[in-house]
């Protein structure tokens, strides 16, 4: 395999290319995002259509199960290899991508096996949707940790093809599961047609997991990965303790009203994904290059996705009663209620995660575990607090009071970690 070319083989390129190579990343960002996300939306999309309300409830269980596995994947794996392997020589880079690899690998194989026995467990309407999901956990977080990688090495087109990858396969693993008509079916069509692209990233990248070689990994990232672990657990488990908390307190039909109305927002919600699959190796960057503009490359990047979430959010508000009824079915009806207080809490996150992205950029694992252990807890408390108080729509105005309150945290704690490293800065990227 011709070894891929990283950014960190670019440093003495012409200055006035600095800027287009930036707008390129960010461009293959949001082109890579609008690919896995326009799967997601459609796999959601023909779930609520073809299912139904109540089932779809139990989708959307699976679903933040996933995520929170994902984030463990993540926060263990490929959240270290951004922070410190972005933009580093060919040699350090695939090193890094083959232990990384392996640990998500891992992390796939040993919570797969704890999901399929809880499923077998569960039985019932929920049971195999979960059993399902846990033979194909490993195949979801190898194509996952691949995007992450090759964004690290400031090849996003590789991430983009990967996922239209995973979008072609998915075209006839929805045929087949639609055949079958149930919820289990559509997760695992979905998971397959993940595991044929994260084969196809093997392909790409020319790098074998090493998965005998995470348990290094993960002694070697400690600093950085078990603080991320707890930091992203925290916030996908705030979201699935809030799904679940909502559908025994209101009904398994508010989950899939909720996850409605997140569909509605699907298109920015990618947006919203497909920046932070560069920002934090773009911020990485910045304060290797420009320390001073760290804050202003921050601030314009959290400004800039809350306002275009408003912007898109009340758009969703002129959409014909009509039109909503033909793209989520039954669900339209509950979703529509939604729209306002799931915009404004988008908005509160596209706002945070500036902040959040610079926090990670300087390696300040503590400070930012810190600030999503306090905005899990409000997402959670609010997310509950009212459901119990006004059902589906006092829990999402209670989610959307809990994000924007987390946003000023993390803000706050962005400005006093740039102060802190003023006074005593501490190189954090690593290329070995």
């Amino acid at each position: 395999m011709t070894p891929m070319t990283t950014e960190g083989e670019k440093a003495k390129a012409p200055p006035g290319s600095a800027r287009r190579a930036l707008v390129g990343r960010l461009s293959w960002g949001l082109a890579d995002q609008a690919a896995s996300s326009v799967s997601n939306f459609v796999v959601g999309i023909y779930v609520a259509r073809s299912l139904g309300v109540t089932a779809f409830g139990v989708f959307s269980l699976a679903w933040v199960t996933y995520g929170v596995v994902l984030n463990v994947s993540r926060g263990l794996a490929t959240d270290p290899l951004v922070v410190r392997f972005s933009g580093v020589p060919d040699a350090s880079w695939r090193g890094a991508v083959a232990r990384s690899s392996g640990t998500a690998l891992g992390v796939g194989a040993a919570l797969g096996v704890v999901c399929l026995a809880a499923g077998l467990g569960l039985g019932g309407r929920v049971g195999p949707a979960f059993a399902a999901l846990g033979v194909m956990l490993p195949g979801l977080l190898l194509q996952d940790a691949w995007r992450f990688s090759f964004f690290a090495a400031g090849a996003g087109r590789k991430a983009f093809v990967n996922d239209v990858v995973w979008g072609v396969a998915l075209v006839p693993a929805m045929v087949v599961a639609a055949r079958v008509g149930s919820v289990a079916a559509f997760v695992l069509a979905w998971g397959a047609s993940a595991t044929v692209a994260a084969g196809y990233g093997y392909i790409q990248s020319g790098i074998r997991p090493r998965l005998t070689e995470a348990r290094g990994w993960l002694r070697e990232q400690r600093d950085l990965g078990y603080r991320y672990l707890v930091e992203n657990v925290s916030l996908s488990g705030a979201s699935q303790l809030r799904a679940y908390g909502l559908g025994a307190i209101v009904g398994v039909g508010a989950v899939g009203a909720v996850r409605g109305a997140e569909l509605l927002l699907g298109p920015f919600l990618a947006v919203l994904m497909g920046l932070s699959l560069v920002t934090v190796p773009e911020a990485a960057r910045v304060l290797r290059r420009a320390p001073q503009r760290l804050g202003k490359f921050c601030l314009l990047l959290g400004g800039g996705q809350a306002g275009a979430a408003l912007l898109w959010g009340g758009a969703l508000l002129l959409v014909p009663g009509r039109l909503g009824q033909f793209v989520l079915g039954d669900v339209w009806h509950s979703a529509s209620e939604l729209i306002v207080p799931v915009t404004l809490g988008v908005a509160g996150a596209g706002l945070g995660t500036g902040a959040a992205a610079g926090l990670r950029a300087l390696g300040s694992a503590r400070r930012s575990l810190r600030t999503q252990l306090f905005a899990s807890a409000c997402y959670v408390s609010g997310g509950l607090g009212g459901a119990a108080v006004a059902g589906t729509v006092g829990s999402a105005w209670g989610v959307a009071a809990a994000t924007v309150s987390a946003s000023a945290v993390w803000w706050l704690q962005l400005r006093s970690a740039l102060r802190e490293r003023h006074r005593n800065p501490i190189p954090e990227v690593r290329t070995s």
